[in-house]
């Protein structure tokens, strides 16, 4: 690589006021193909339309092997490891603030925002969707890694390369294909250790090559920040609250848990586990003929029911539950009532994720128990069916519950553009199916 004599600008926003864009761009373009054939820059092209930061990051992307008409396709995390990993990332405290302050403002403006980890993995991409459909063809999706020395130039792997807000203009990206794009990306900072957590990032059009645009994501991180300082001295679980009540656990595998107001958590047997779901599901009551044909499917015998309320008591507490009729004498959390306020809420992925996890809902074979599965199962699949959103769909159908709905796999291929890397896979599924159930 030959050395730069001049310095180019040093500017983290890419116009200046006033700044023709497409003139600029023009300039940009050319230098970029001058770089990617030569390995440097003339001083006639280098210090009038590269800022030092984007000709830094080209050469580093240059000297990393970075090909720039094309990009790896990363694909070294299963999606089920990667909805556990990133609902356990310092920057899932950050997502639902990001929310409320920017996706209302973005939701039909052709941008889409992005929360990346340290390394530049994509953990949530969300926003408008005409563009998050185009952006998948760039294969900026969620799970994707755009760390620098994998994507090359774009703002969020700079953002982490650099540790500093900086904006992208069109053909500063490294990667011909990520040319036609505009970005900003800004990294957030742990607030008691002062390491990057990661980068929030918005990707679009000509409104993300405003000046305007930097400072609006910088100003996102420092609020972020502000609140992960805040909940860092209080003490707040930086995602989901603790119940103020007792709490039901049942769809975390095999394991079964009850946990009382300000004590531990007890494992429960499946029976246990079974008969606290009921009552909690009627919070009325139930006589003891209803929790007998609940249980079992020709029912079993009362005295058994009445041994086994007896056991729950002595197990948990007197006062859990009251008789004639059985009811729950306290509201009680349930993971399958989390479960349900994510799809009011809209976090669709979260509740996918939550309620493929297994547990009791799938594995038991009491009739009431079943009734419920089916009840919630259809309640997450219309939520993902109705989203008509592909990062839903993917998450559905990758999990134990959603992997032969049909009907999921068809409406996933049909918002694949031609082309993207998931359209063989969602096809070869759908060929299986298809003679699987004989269509």
């Amino acid at each position: 690589m030959g050395e730069l004599q001049a310095p180019a600008r040093d500017f983290w926003t890419a116009l200046e006021p006033g700044e023709d864009p497409a003139a600029r761009l023009k300039q940009v373009r050319r230098a970029h193909e001058l770089f990617v054939q030569t390995g440097t820059l003339s001083p006639a092209t280098g210090p009038t339309s590269v800022r030092s930061v984007v000709r830094d990051s080209w050469m580093r992307s240059a000297k990393g092997g970075v090909n720039p008409s094309g990009m790896t396709d990363d694909s070294s995390m299963s999606w089920n490891d990667f909805l556990e990993y990133r609902n356990g990332h310092p920057m899932a405290a950050a997502y639902p603030l990001v929310r409320s302050l920017m996706l209302d403002e973005v939701s039909d403006s052709g941008v889409v925002v992005a929360l990346t980890d340290d390394v530049g993995r994509l953990l949530w991409v969300e926003g408008d969707h005409k563009a998050r459909d185009q952006a998948s063809g760039i294969n900026f999706v969620e799970g994707a890694l755009w760390a620098e020395q994998v994507a090359g130039t774009n703002a969020p792997g700079l953002a982490l390369e650099v540790d500093h807000g900086v904006q992208i203009f069109g053909a500063e990206h490294f990667a011909l294909r990520v040319q036609d794009w505009n970005c900003v990306a800004a990294p957030v900072h742990d607030p008691v250790t002062g390491a990057v957590i990661g980068v929030i990032d918005v990707t679009g059009g000509e409104r993300v090559a405003t000046p305007f645009a930097l400072s609006m994501v910088k100003s996102v991180v420092a609020a972020v920040e502000g609140e992960l300082r805040i909940r860092s001295l209080t003490g707040e679980v930086p995602r989901e609250v603790e119940p103020s009540g007792p709490s039901l656990t049942v769809l975390d595998g095999d394991r079964y848990f009850w946990r009382p107001t300000g004590g531990p958590s007890m494992r429960l047997s499946r029976r246990h586990a079974e008969i606290l779901v009921l009552l909690g599901e009627y919070p009325g009551g139930l006589g003891t003929e209803q929790v007998a044909t609940m249980l079992a499917e020709d029912g079993i015998d009362p005295v058994t029911v009445r041994a086994e309320i007896s056991r729950l008591r002595r197990d948990l507490g007197a006062d859990v539950v009251a008789s004639r009729p059985y009811r729950l004498t306290t509201p009680v959390d349930s993971d399958i009532g989390q479960v349900r306020r994510m799809l009011r809420t809209g976090e669709i992925a979260r509740a996918i994720e939550k309620f493929g996890r297994g547990g009791l809902l799938s594995v038991s074979l009491a009739p009431g128990i079943a009734d419920i599965f089916e009840e919630l199962k259809e309640d997450v699949r219309s939520a993902v069916l109705t989203s008509g959103d592909p990062e839903f769909l993917r998450a559905w159908t990758a999990s134990v519950h959603g992997r032969e709905d049909l009907a999921a796999w068809r409406r996933w291929g049909q918002t694949l553009v031609p082309g993207h890397r998931d359209e063989a896979l969602v096809q070869g599924r759908l060929r299986l199916l298809d003679r699987r159930f004989g269509i």
